[in-house]
């Protein structure tokens, strides 16, 4: 079987196209229907199927990027709204062995991360108590 690489040469042995988890990113995807499309025969054009179904493919890898970054928007914003929320508060962590004043919070991407007055750092996650 003949496969065709992201740089427009063809194989004569299929190797799936791997990346971190098996799974290939947006731009990935988009490199290799390019270069199929660049390299099918125009007299032996490819099934009409499978060519609907990469289209498909390719929209919804399109969908889940636009929505992951729209994700991401949303998460920055509920960040912000809670370190906002939390400086010149007291706060409490979820087992209640450090309490103090925010004097600063710092956004990361797991969650946003209080220091207190006193200099101690406490992850805003689950469980916090802000008074």
């Amino acid at each position: 079987m003949t496969s065709i690489n992201a740089l427009g040469g063809s194989t004569s042995a299929a190797a799936p196209a791997k990346s971190s988890g098996d799974t290939l990113d947006y731009s990935a995807f988009l490199q290799l229907l390019v270069a199929q499309m660049k390299m099918q025969d125009p007299t032996k054009p490819m099934d009409s199927a499978q060519y609907l179904g990469q289209l498909a493919s390719f929209s919804q890898v399109e969908q889940s990027v636009s929505a992951n970054a729209k994700l991401d928007r949303l998460l920055t914003s509920s960040a912000l709204q809670i370190a906002d929320a939390a400086v010149g508060r007291t706060v409490t962590s979820a087992d209640g062995s450090v309490t103090g004043q925010v004097a600063s919070v710092r956004i990361t991407s797991e969650a946003p991360v209080a220091t207190l007055t006193d200099g101690r750092e406490l992850t805003l996650g689950a469980g916090i108590r802000i008074a």
